[in-house]
């Protein structure tokens, strides 16, 4: 972050749990409550039966400890899936527990060592995300058996000596503590960013517009297939993304052009994916596609051409060119 600043840059990120700065926020939050400012309140996108989405933020008086500026978010609809999420996380791993200690009580377990039931304790925990809200102990359980000393059926003067096994038990217990800190601040998360003249409701939607940014990568990543770059100089690994860069925005720019058209024109849908299935938000790659078979071929006859065969577009072609704004002539040429 501090290099981008140097730079020049502008950034805006959600800042890690790890930092100091979100441990004492959600440790004021136990006796404190913000001054939420209302950016949206809208339905749900996902779920119309569910109730409003309304986003809040609060500006953190103090920023990072870069001198960065830091807004906090809260998300109602984030509220209630995270509380959902805890809910059933503990209720897996208690039942994940219960099973364990079945096996262990059982009479022929083979899970009977300490260290053993230890750590399948700890995959339970962690596998469930609730080592913080369940507290899990191992409890030695003698149990006792009685053997006769010699051999012969038993008698009234028979003699027994009792034979002592360690076998363990598990008892746990909800932190309900714990639940109540993080409920808190259930719903929020931190974002740092260094451009203190945008509003509030613009870093919310700068960063709500993560995805299509991460969409570009996946890109990059998939149909250009970037990787493996087999270059160690630096200021041709430059050049090299920089070309790669100008095909993700003639990429961005194509289709751009086409949906805005299709905007312009009504029209929802392409039959433009393989064996003319509909599409509503044609991408470049399918763009190209359409077009991949379209070849112009010329007979020569000792270096001279004798007949040029221009490709026969098809109806669905030819529309898209006019989407587009090409000329066929351009195409064809």
């Amino acid at each position: 972050m501090s290099f981008i600043d140097r730079a020049g840059g502008r950034f805006v990120t959600v800042m890690p749990r790890s930092r100091r700065e979100d441990k004492l926020f959600r440790k004021w939050l136990q006796t404190d409550t913000p001054s939420w400012e209302l950016v949206w309140d809208r339905p749900s996108v996902r779920r119309p039966d569910e109730p409003h989405d309304v986003w809040s933020v609060y500006r953190d008086p103090l920023g990072s400890a870069e001198g960065f500026a830091i807004i906090w978010v809260w998300s109602t609809l984030l509220t209630l899936r995270q509380q959902a999420r805890r809910h059933r996380h503990i209720a897996t791993a208690i039942e994940a527990l219960t099973g364990l200690r079945r096996r262990i009580l059982g009479p022929r377990s083979r899970v009977r060592g300490g260290p053993r039931i230890d750590l399948e304790v700890e995959l339970i925990l962690e596998q469930n995300h609730a080592r913080r809200y369940l507290k899990v102990k191992r409890i030695p359980r003698p149990e006792h058996t009685f053997k006769q000393t010699h051999r012969g059926r038993p008698g009234p003067d028979t003699e027994y000596r009792r034979l002592t096994r360690r076998r363990y038990d598990l008892e746990w217990s909800v932190d309900q503590t714990a639940i109540d800190y993080d409920k808190k601040s259930d719903g929020m998360y931190p974002l740092i960013y260094n451009d203190r003249n945008l509003t509030a409701a613009q870093i919310l939607e700068a960063h709500k517009g993560q995805p299509t940014i991460e969409k570009r990568f996946e890109q990059i990543k998939t149909v250009h297939e970037i990787a493996p770059v087999f270059l160690k100089n630096t200021m041709r690994i430059e050049a090299f993304l920089t070309l790669y860069f100008l095909a993700l925005l003639v990429q961005a720019l194509i289709e751009r052009e086409l949906r805005l058209a299709m905007k312009r024109e009504r029209i929802k849908e392409l039959p433009i994916y393989p064996e003319q299935r509909f599409c509503k938000r044609p991408t470049t790659e399918q763009i190209l596609r359409l077009f991949s078979l379209a070849e112009h071929h010329t007979l020569l006859r000792n270096a001279t051409v004798v007949q040029s065969f221009p490709p026969q577009l098809t109806e669905l072609q030819r529309q898209t060119l006019d989407l587009l704004g090409v000329p066929k002539h351009a195409f064809l040429a």
